[in-house]
């Protein structure tokens, strides 16, 4: 099983990639090029896994709280990612959310559409 984990809620985006039990992890600055350049960053992040959109079993991303651009942006790609390849999608709160969010896609959860938790 493969599994795109992604981290939106700050300046520095964070992409985790796990095939079976290994995890890699990628990050970027993204700022204010989040829109422009999330869908090219992650499929870089596939093609140095050597992988494609299609193999990937299940998305989990990190719900909030933090950035409200940085949160929104990140959750509709992957919400519109997940719905155009029929890919199960998880959200997750919290430090240990990634965590909770390989262990939710693991016994078959899937959220459909994920919403952000912005915090107060």
């Amino acid at each position: 099983m493969t599994y795109l984990l992604l981290d939106t809620s700050t300046p520095v985006c964070r992409i985790s990639f796990v095939r079976d039990e290994t995890q890699h992890d990628y990050s970027w600055q993204a700022d204010r090029t989040l829109a422009k350049n999330i869908l090219t960053y992650i499929d870089e992040v596939l093609t140095r896994e050597n992988e494609s959109i299609a193999t990937v079993s299940g998305i989990g991303v990190f719900r909030g709280p933090g950035s409200f651009t940085g949160l929104r942006i990140g959750l509709t790609v992957m919400n519109t990612v997940a719905t155009s390849e029929d890919i199960p999608i998880v959200g997750e709160i919290g430090d240990d959310w990634i965590v909770r969010a390989l262990s939710r896609l693991t016994e078959g959860d899937n959220d459909k559409i994920v919403l952000p938790e912005y915090g107060s």
